[in-house]
């Protein structure tokens, strides 16, 4: 029998930084790379920004352009400190003539008070929406289910279709899997459980998790909030940077990072045999020829299938080149380098 989604307001309090969730069952990760499987993202929150003036508000606050942004479309942003330092990274589309904002939950509340402190005489409100709607993601072979509830798909990465059930957005693919967002109230979403699970098996949101870190796509929680300028996490490389558009916070830095000699650190994807209990988000990584100091840090982890974790971390590109990196200490286990989906630029 399906469980209905509780909305947040009935769920516990969120804390400052979200627990590790517990590892999927080997099931769970088998119905996504062998067949196909949804899982609701109760991980995110969603904010509405509303008003005549949303969209120009918020590309004057946020990494691309979102004024220009089409109704057939999403795009990755990043929120910066005015040091160019991302304190959030986003998901944003139209809903309407209003946007809509994805983010990690343990960090919404603050960016979300932190806008509106920006917002003075523009008309435009925030409000949080996660109590409203929810977010479910689908991988692997789900293209059958998903036209039970979509008269179209989206094709291309970040495009997107409206339905009366919901926006849905074709995100990049992870392990070789097609993936898609639907955005649905949760009374929808509701009542099209008891269909949905008999198409499809529903999984571990830590699987999703996963999928995001071997897609490459970092995602900025609590513990490494004010960490990276943009380039450090590749936002330039996969389109969360618009370096044409007009002024925000920490635009200077986050261009002279670009057009200032070579950048010397970026997010690489790497494989460690331990728990998520040790590797997580913000914990600092060390090189075998430089004990004393950190080399890098973990940016998101998560549990992979064969067992161990896998991981984006934020690392000296010097670091990649010879030697050995470790967790927590020089002494700590060492770090497996794998490749990412997508290529760094030569000059990096």
């Amino acid at each position: 029998m399906s469980t209905p989604i509780a909305s947040p307001a009935a769920q516990a309090a969120v804390p400052a930084a979200l627990p590790a969730p517990p590892r999927p069952r080997p099931d769970d990760f088998a119905a996504v790379l062998e067949r196909g499987a949804f899982t609701v993202l109760e991980q995110f929150g969603i904010v509405d920004v509303t008003g005549a003036d949303a969209a120009t508000f918020l590309h004057g606050q946020l990494t691309n352009d979102i004024e220009h942004l089409d109704a057939a479309s999403a795009r990755l942003a990043g929120y910066c400190s005015p040091k160019g330092r991302l304190l959030a990274s986003l998901l944003a589309w139209r809903a309407g003539h209003d946007v809509r904002l994805l983010v990690s939950k343990d960090v919404q509340p603050a960016v979300q008070k932190r806008l509106s402190m920006f917002v003075l005489r523009a008309k435009a409100k925030l409000a949080d929406a996660s109590g409203a709607l929810v977010a479910v993601g689908f991988a692997g072979d789900v293209r059958a289910a998903l036209s039970g509830v979509f008269d179209a798909l989206p094709d291309g990465v970040h495009t997107k279709v409206d339905a009366p059930a919901g926006a849905l957005i074709r995100l990049p693919d992870a392990a070789g899997r097609a993936r898609y967002l639907w955005i649905a109230a949760r009374a929808e979403l509701d009542a099209r459980l008891p269909t949905l699970e008999a198409a499809l098996p529903r999984v571990s949101a830590a699987v999703w998790d996963w999928l995001d870190v071997r897609a490459g796509e970092p995602r900025i929680t609590q513990p490494a909030a004010e960490q990276f300028v943009p380039q450090m996490v590749n936002f330039d490389v996969i389109g969360g940077v618009n370096f044409r558009k007009g002024c925000y916070p920490g635009q200077e830095v986050v261009a002279r990072s670009q057009y200032r000699g070579t950048i010397k650190r970026r997010t690489a994807l790497a494989h460690l045999a331990v728990g998520t209990d040790a590797a997580h988000a913000g914990v600092e990584l060390y090189h075998s020829d430089d004990p004393g100091q950190p080399c890098g840090m973990i940016v998101n982890a998560a549990a992979a299938p064969e067992g161990g974790v896998d991981a984006l971390v934020e690392i000296k590109l010097a670091a990649l080149e010879s030697g050995s990196v470790h967790l927590a200490s020089a002494s700590g286990p060492t770090l497996a380098f794998l490749p990412l989906p997508y290529a760094l630029p030569a000059e990096a």
